[in-house]
């Protein structure tokens, strides 16, 4: 491992006085279970909240709602409330939620492409403890 490595890892893993350091709360929000599907799924428009649940799926309305919340304060998200009747709020992505939804697509797209091989692994894996 490099030194810039090393220094980023160390960066990451070291927590300050709250317990977390905030690069590594950031990290952790935009690559949550459901954060990495909203930031995909808002790539390629903006949704309102029940067109997203749908679009996600399985996924509850608090949790979702926490998780809209989270990535609108750390700037991913734009949250557009509408004043009319009904209610209109919709979601899309500001310009640095869309530089870290293309990094979260890339990995998403690079797991699928090696899942055989990633299959292959726990099967040799498994094998051996067994």
């Amino acid at each position: 491992m490099g030194v810039s490595e090393a220094t980023l890892v160390d960066r990451v893993r070291n927590a300050d006085g709250d317990g977390m350091c905030p690069q590594r709360a950031a990290m952790e929000h935009v690559t949550s279970r459901w954060g990495t599907l909203v930031l995909i799924a808002l790539l390629d428009r903006s949704y309102r909240f029940g067109e997203l649940r749908r679009e996600i799926g399985r996924v509850s309305e608090k949790m979702l709602t926490q998780t809209l919340q989270t990535l609108e304060r750390d700037g991913m998200i734009h949250r557009d409330a509408q004043p009319v009747i009904p209610p209109r709020v919709d979601y899309s992505l500001t310009d640095l939620g869309r530089e870290a939804a293309e990094q979260v697509r890339a990995l998403a797209q690079w797991t699928g492409q090696r899942m055989a091989a990633i299959q292959r692994a726990r099967e040799e894996y498994d094998a051996a403890k067994a």
